[in-house]
This record gives structure tokens, sequence and C-alpha cells, in this order.
């Protein structure tokens, strides 16, 4: 165990078992990715609607949980404190120190560079405690022991090739694995942020999914992690083709099939006004297709045949 708690630092006011009221548990993960531009906080319970009320964040500013007796307040102040370059051991202390509730509450807080930081006051319930290394933090209370918290550590270290979303649902999903919060499950939540990263480019919130009352909480965030990134994440563009040829036949004859009247050399405007409808607007480009959206548009009438290459005849 010292071998693995070496890969990060312990945080302060760890509880080992000491009684105290229950008010909100649960484990969670705050965290930076390598390059500084997206700050994402991944988090379940057993307590109604947890992304509701746990995670903050703020592009290439920070990011905060707070959990246990939960205070909201930590939220906008910590944020504000990071924002004035304030690093992530220093928000704590300085949010802690102000609060006659500290012993009560949990915390972790992730800046735009250095360590992460994070607090267990001595009157949460067993086990809780938490983890920090640079760019994260994971902390939790209520929990099956710290294995669930080593486990949800070396998940985010483990998965530095992933996507920055993934990589934070692999984390609480090795955590979950481990036990997780030892009353249950109930919620789960994911927020991640980048500059300029939200809906067609006009907010910074990239993902913010939330699964408020079920009971697999973590699949199913993981369900609709999947759906978000379809939806609206922007195309590879190593992965394009050319909306020319047979392809273009192709498209405009299942369009065609689907109500939308397509021209069968040039169907980027009916391609565009169905996708429109499918709420595939961010995977569209001009003169080329998304092969995701190629897809997803032959699922959507899988009868309607690819067109033959010229010359062919069909058998008798």
């Amino acid at each position: 165990m010292a071998g693995r708690r070496a890969l990060g630092k312990i945080c302060s006011g760890s509880s080992l078992g000491r009684r105290a009221t229950l008010r909100f548990v649960t484990f969670s993960l705050v965290a930076r990715s390598a390059d500084g531009r997206l700050h994402g906080v991944v988090v379940a319970s057993r307590f109604l609607a947890a992304g509701a009320l746990v995670p903050a964040a703020e592009a290439e500013v920070g990011a905060i949980a707070t959990q246990a007796h939960v205070n909201l307040a930590y939220r906008p102040q910590g944020l504000a404190l990071l924002r004035t370059g304030v690093g992530a051991a220093g928000v704590v202390a300085g949010l802690v120190a102000a609060d006659d509730e500290r012993d009560h509450r949990q915390l972790g807080v992730v800046g735009a560079t250095g360590p992460g930081a994070c607090w267990t006051g001595p009157a949460c319930r067993a086990w809780a405690g938490g983890q920090a290394g640079d760019g994260w933090t994971a902390q939790g209370n209520i929990l099956a022991g710290p294995h669930v918290i080593d486990e949800v550590r070396d998940g985010w270290l483990g998965g530095s090739t992933l996507p920055f979303p993934e990589r934070l649902l692999a984390a609480l999903r090795a955590g979950d694995e481990a036990g997780g919060d030892r009353r249950g499950r109930q919620s789960a939540g994911l927020l991640v942020v980048k500059r300029g990263g939200g809906y067609a480019g006009t907010g910074d919130t990239l993902v913010d999914l939330r699964v408020d009352d079920h009971p697999d909480p973590v699949a199913e965030l993981g369900r609709l992690l999947t759906a978000h990134t379809r939806l609206f994440s922007r195309p590879d563009p190593a992965t394009l083709l050319d909306l020319t040829g047979a392809l273009a036949a192709e498209v405009a004859g299942l369009l065609t099939a689907l109500g939308h009247p397509a021209d069968p050399v040039a169907p980027q405007e009916a391609l565009f006004a169905w996708a429109g409808l499918e709420n595939l607007e961010e995977r569209l480009v001009p003169g080329r297709i998304d092969p995701i959206v190629l897809d997803q548009l032959r699922q959507a009438i899988p009868h309607v045949p690819a067109p033959r290459a010229a010359g062919f005849l069909p058998a008798d």
C-alpha cells in the first residue's frame, strides 16, 4: 500500500472512523488535462442528483468539488480565488479556514497549473479521505475503504491515452467497481470545460451530463457520454470522406428515401437538412461527410441499397 500511495499525496484531515452527522456522501475526481486546456469533475454518490451540487469549473482557471456536508459557496468563492492566481492548496486553506463547519466538509481543487489539493474534515464519516497529485485530486466519504480512492487514482493515471472526458469516466468507473459509496448507488455527473468548447463554439462547457436517480448511474453516465460524443463532438478531419461520385449518389438515395429529395451529384443541402433534424449539425462539413453521420444515415433506413457500380446488371 505504501508504494501505491506514493503516486499521490494523502490529503489533510482524512477521517478513519470518527462519528458524525450524515449529510452527503460521494466520491469524485477533479482534474486538468496535460495541456491545461480542459478541466473537469466526475462524481458518483448514493444521493439524489449529486451532479447538481458537487462540481464547478471554469475554462483555463480550474475546477472544484464540494461534498460531505456540501457548501455551495465554495464553488464561486473557490473559482474567484483561482482566477486571481491563488494555487489549489491556497484555495483549500482559505475556504476551510473561513468556514465554521469545516470539520464536516470535503473539498477538492485543481488550478490552471500545479498539483491538486483536497480537504477531508475530521467529522466526515468513514471511510473518508483523499489523494492528490499533479493536476488531479480524488476524494470521497462513506466509502467501502481507502482502496476506492486508490482505484480512482490509478484509473486516472493509467488512462492518459483516452480523451479527457472518457478518462475522467474511466477513473470513476474504477472506483465504482472497487465498491464506491458503501451504501450503494444513485447518481453520477460529469462536467468538463474548455475555452470555446461548448455547443457551436458559443460557450466553454464541453460536457455537462447528469444521472440524477438510477440503479447503475456510472454505467448510465457512460451511455450518455457515448451519445454526447456522437452528437456534439467535432469530426476528425483525417476521417472525413469526399461527398462525390458513388458515395454522393448513395447518400442522395438514402436521403430521398427518408423524405429529403436530394441531387445525386450534390446532396449537401438535403444532407444538412436531415442532419439538423437528427441533432448532428456539429458534425457537418461542406463538401464532405463524417463517417459517423454516414453510419447513422445508413442505419436510419437500412433497406435502401447502395447504388451498383456502372456496368453491372442485377442477376436474373
